[in-house]
Formats: structure tokens, C-alpha cells, sequence
């Protein structure tokens, strides 16, 4: 199966263009936010290239997730574990 390029539906701040890219490239959103952020700072560039993947780009279709970096629910505590007890062998007992 071919991976294909879309704008995130979960991971975004406003189009979720940095969130697709991320999830295309498999890394963390995080870190192509901030290289956009310094394109746009230093390139100039940045934000016209942000406004032209935000109309190119496909919004992901509702059974495609590509956000392979969502944060998960906390596993719940089943309650199954052993507390810990000491067991001595004296001859004693």
C-alpha cells in the first residue's frame, strides 16, 4: 500500500498541514512545526508555502488515520498485581 500525503484531521493547529508531513515522514509533529516556524521567521517563504499545501493538500478521509504520534488514553489499573512480601526461610518457623 502506497502512503499518501493529507492534511491531518487530528493532529492540527489550523490546517493540519505540519500534521500530515508529519505523519507522512513518520516523526513528530512537533519538529516540523518548528522548521516551519523558522522558515517563516528567517525564509520569508514559509508562509506562502504553508497557504499553498493547506489548498493543495487532501484532507485525510474519515477512515485513514495518519497521526501515528496521537497520545493515548492511560491504561487503566486492573488491579491484578502481587504486593510484595518477604518470605524468610528460618529454621525457626
Amino acid at each position: 500500500m502506497q502512503k499518501k500525503l493529507y492534511r491531518s484531521q487530528t493532529d492540527k493547529k489550523i490546517a493540519g498541514v505540519c500534521g500530515g508531513i508529519a505523519a507522512y515522514f513518520g516523526i513528530d509533529s512537533t519538529i516540523i512545526r518548528l522548521v516551519w516556524v523558522l522558515a517563516v521567521v528567517f525564509g520569508g517563504a514559509g508562509l506562502l508555502a504553508y497557504i499553498v499545501a493547506a489548498l493543495v493538500m487532501p484532507v485525510a478521509p474519515e477512515g485513514v488515520e495518519n497521526a501515528p504520534f496521537q497520545q493515548q488514553a492511560p491504561q487503566q489499573d486492573t488491579g491484578d498485581y502481587t504486593p510484595y512480601t518477604e518470605v524468610r526461610n528460618d529454621e525457626n518457623n
